[in-house]
């Protein structure tokens, strides 16, 4: 499994009951699959995973497997590499997150990633637990585990020094690294094996993070626009620094509407300009104001799907 690129952390689309609406989950996925995105994230944040039950996660990877296919090589009579598919099982206990990671691999996914686990973050989760519960799921999963360290959500921080220990696991396959500093991936890098991969998580300084040693991206911006996030990803791959920071430029105040000021509320209404199906989101979201809506529009004028 070769994690690197940019991946797009799969918004879930609703009815407007509330309900999974799964033409839409089939639409999108068909329609991302058309670029050159290198795989997915399904039932992360910016799939409103909190929100959706542990069989509602599987059901939502088993309508999004059959076409994350193949990438297909132009000029090539045989497709290009596979693109990954990975579950998000974050829980706080290890029996819950190994109990979703083996029905993710039942269901066809190649890896799973949990947050660090943080409801109990005053009382227990110092780096020795932290480290167990990785290790554990680790032991448990049949397919490999990603660790997501996101401070800014959970306020709990795994450290460089932890995070250097668990890559030795052999079922520990990479990290997402979002809400840090760029230079925290150098850090990083430097406590880890050089196959280790390391995936950065804010679409603010994704640019910054490929200069610091991240190995690709997930992005629930890839939801939205994954041209502009490749777009950065491939100037990155081919050195074009100027290029790179041009489109880095581009993506920074519509991002951070769709991430940090409106949430999913945005992204969604956001994919719905796109082309893509964002619909309503879940309760307790509700769908973001009319002068939202034209802010949205306007930032994203220039990066239709």
């Amino acid at each position: 499994m070769k994690l690197q690129g940019i991946l797009a952390s799969a918004a879930t689309p609703f009815d407007h009951t509330g309900a999974i609406y799964r033409a839409k989950i089939q639409h999108n996925f068909e329609k991302w699959c058309r670029t050159s995105i290198s795989g997915f994230v399904v039932g992360g944040l910016a799939g409103e995973g909190p929100l959706l039950d542990a069989e509602e996660k599987l059901e939502v990877l088993r309508l999004a497997a059959p076409h994350v296919v193949p990438r297909p090589v132009k000029g090539a009579q045989e497709s290009g590499p596979a693109r990954i598919l990975i579950l998000d099982v974050s829980t706080e206990g290890v029996h819950s997150a190994a109990k979703l990671a083996r029905g993710a691999a039942e269901a066809g996914a190649n890896a799973v990633v949990s947050l660090v686990p943080h409801q109990y973050r005053n009382l227990m989760y110092g780096p020795e637990a932290q480290m167990l519960f990785f290790r554990a799921l680790a032991d448990q999963s049949p397919v490999p585990v990603l660790i997501h360290n996101a401070p800014q959500i959970t306020g709990v921080d795994l450290l460089p020094d932890s995070i250097g220990k668990l890559a030795a696991h052999p079922n520990i396959a990479g990290l997402i690294e979002s809400g840090t500093p760029a230079a925290r991936i150098q850090q990083i890098r430097e406590v880890v094996p050089k196959t280790f991969p390391i995936l950065a998580g804010t679409e603010s300084q994704l640019w910054d993070s490929l200069k610091s040693g991240a190995n690709g991206a997930v992005l629930g911006f890839a939801s939205v626009a994954p041209y502009a996030a490749i777009a950065i990803w491939e100037a990155f791959r081919t050195r074009e620094e100027e290029a790179g920071i041009d489109w880095q430029g581009r993506i920074a105040h519509p991002s951070i509407l769709v991430t940090d000021l409106y949430g999913v509320a945005g992204l969604k209404h956001a994919m719905d300009l796109n082309g893509y199906y964002g619909g309503p989101p879940r309760l307790p979201f509700v769908p973001v104001s009319p002068d939202a809506r034209r802010e949205i529009e306007d930032a994203f004028r220039d990066l239709k799907g």
